[in-house]
Order: C-alpha cells, then structure tokens, then sequence
C-alpha cells in the first residue's frame, strides 16, 4: 500500500509540475493543449511561445517552483505530524523526490526547465529568441553527451546496470534538444525563404473572352485533376476563374456566355507578392482556410501559386531533407500538413521571434 501510494503521489507531483508551467502560460493568455506524463517526468504542450523573455522566464521557473514548494510543505507536514513508519518513509522519499526533481530540472540546457530559463536569459540579451532557443540547445546536447560519457564510463568501472540509466536520460536529452535546433533552423529558414522561393506555375492561363460551352470543353473534359485557372485578354491577367461558377449558370446559357463573367479579378482574390515572407503565406493559408494562394508579381500579373504541397517541398529543398514525391501529392490532393509538422505553429512562432 505505502508502494502503491507513493507511485500515486509522485506521478501527482509531476504533474503539478507540468500544472504549474500551464496555468502560468495560460494566465499569458496562451492555450495548453496537453499534458503527458512519461518515464523520465512530463511535458505541458503550448501551442505558442510567450511574447517576451520576461514572460517566458515565468512560465519555465513555475515548475521547478512548485516542485520546491512541495518539498518544503511535505517536509512541514513531515515534522509537524505524528506519522507510523510507512507514512514517514512515503513523505520523506516523496520530498526528496521533488526537491532532486526542481533542482535537475534546473540544469541549463534544453529540454529541461533551466534550459527555458538560459533561452529566456540569452533572448533578453541578445533581443533574439531563436538565439536564445540555439544557444539553450546546444547546451542542452553538451550535457546529455556528457552524461553517456560519464555514464558509460562509470559502467564499465562499477559494472553496475543502474549507471546505465544516466545514459539513457542522457540519449533523451539529446534527441529533445537536437529537435529544438530542428525547429529553430525551420523557423530561420521561414523567415528567409520568400512566397517567390516556393511558388510554382501549376495553371493555366486561358482566354477570358471565350464562352462558357468553349472553356467547359476545350479544359473541363479531359481534366484528370483540378487545376487553377486564370484568365487574360488584351495581353493582361483579368482575374481567376471560378470553375465552381459554371454550376450556378443554366447550360442552355453557356453558348452565349463569356467566360469573364465567372471571373474574380485579381484585387479580390487571396495573393501575396513575390517578396511575401514564407511564414506569412502560411500563416494567410491556414487563417483564411484556403488551399492555394495566388503569386503576384510587382507589375501585379499573376507569378505563379502556392500550395501546402509547394511549400513543404520548397522547405525540404532548402534544407536538403528528403520527402518522396508521393507524399508532396498526397498534401496537394489533401490540402493539408503531413502529422506532426504544426508548419501554422513554428511560422506563428518564427513572426515572434
């Protein structure tokens, strides 16, 4: 029964923890997705930074604070009490549990909770917080070689199995702060790659002075996919076809209907210039629910478009990952983001930075 509690009581504790991270970030008015509790402690998912350093400092202390505090209130209720044998053993373990868990969760590297506060130090001095996350990080990979090395090395002196688990936290360490580095270069990257970098021109230009019954069966027939359509005359861009316009006209009329009255001139249609910043066409696609944009040029014709497929293949290029052409299909045809790439959460992250 004492084992069966104090299992309970420490798995309470961190999530108290992990409650003291979320209530502070939402008090900042930001949104806590999650909670998950693991082997090695918890995580609280935020779905955006905080504003400023000063901010984030508040929310990496909160946890370590609240794992000192009840240290120091189980140690209280410890000494203040009368307890038989199991419940002094439960209460003292459990102190000690969270006073060793504020303090390693202290050390100055990524994941940890001190690893947010060096980030929040390096971000005020340097006024950048992607410097603050890189720096964080690299601290953070520094300490969990360091620990496998120790580790490892304490191992083969004492042969002891248990040294071995410093490793594996070690290895965690690593693979954590290495995939804070991995959003911090795609967040850099966001911001340097422009809507120019990733457009395409996969459309088609047609005749804007055409009759519906022309368009519908020079283009419609034989269409294996959905394609974009803008349409031109006189030698200048009239707009973007709204192929979905030919079910709201009488068939009967398409013989004596042009095609330039199912157009949407380009001044009313979603667009973004050739110098928009990546993160803001992704940002535009997700707050408008679009699933392409269109490319404006400076003379303002028509440049190219983008879509989520166009983007995530422009960003693998650019950082010379590798993603199978039937993946950047299948997010065309789907209109949306692979899962676990949160491309909407690291660009709003990458404006703030």
């Amino acid at each position: 029964m004492a084992g069966l509690a104090m299992a309970l009581l420490l798995f309470g504790s961190v999530l108290l923890h992990e409650l003291g991270h979320s209530l502070v970030a939402r008090s900042q008015g930001i949104h806590v997705t999650s909670i998950t509790l693991f082997l090695f402690g918890g995580i609280a998912s935020i779905d955006q930074e905080s504003k400023t350093p000063g901010q984030a400092f508040q929310v990496a202390i909160a946890g370590p604070a609240v794992s000192f505090g009840l240290f120091v209130g189980l140690s209280l209720i410890r000494y203040g009490l009368p307890w038989t044998e199991p419940g002094i053993v439960v209460l003292e373990t459990l102190a000690g549990i969270n006073f060793v868990l504020a303090l390693f969760n202290m050390i100055p590297g990524l994941p940890l909770d001190g690893g947010q506060v060096l980030k929040a130090a390096i971000w005020k001095a340097t006024g950048s917080r992607l410097k603050g996350i890189r720096w964080a990080a690299r601290a953070g990979q520094g300490l969990g070689w360091t620990a496998i090395i120790l580790s490892v090395t304490a191992y083969f002196t004492f042969l002891q199995f248990s040294f071995l688990w410093i490793a594996l936290i070690g290895w965690f360490g690593i693979r954590n702060a290495s995939a804070y580095l991995g959003i911090t270069d795609l967040q850099q990257t966001l911001m340097q790659m422009t809507a120019a970098t990733a457009m395409t021109r996969e459309f088609r230009v047609v005749d804007a002075e055409m009759t519906l019954r022309q368009f519908a069966d020079e283009y419609l027939i034989n269409e294996t996919q959905p394609t974009t359509y803008y349409a031109a005359s006189d030698g200048r861009y009239r707009g973007l076809v709204q192929v979905e316009g030919l079910r709201e006209v009488e068939r009967s009329l398409w013989d004596g209907q042009l095609l330039e009255s199912i157009i949407h001139p380009l001044t009313e249609i979603p667009a973004v210039s050739e110098s928009t910043p990546l993160k803001d066409v992704i940002e535009q696609l997700e707050t408008q629910k679009l699933r392409r944009i269109t490319v404006l040029s400076p003379a303002g014709a028509v440049s190219g478009i983008i879509d989520r497929g166009d983007i995530v293949r422009a960003l693998a290029n650019q950082l010379n990952l590798p993603v199978a052409d039937e993946m950047i299909k299948r997010i065309k045809e789907e209109g949306v983001y692979p899962p676990g790439l949160q491309l909407e959460a690291i660009a709003k992250a990458a404006s703030e930075g």
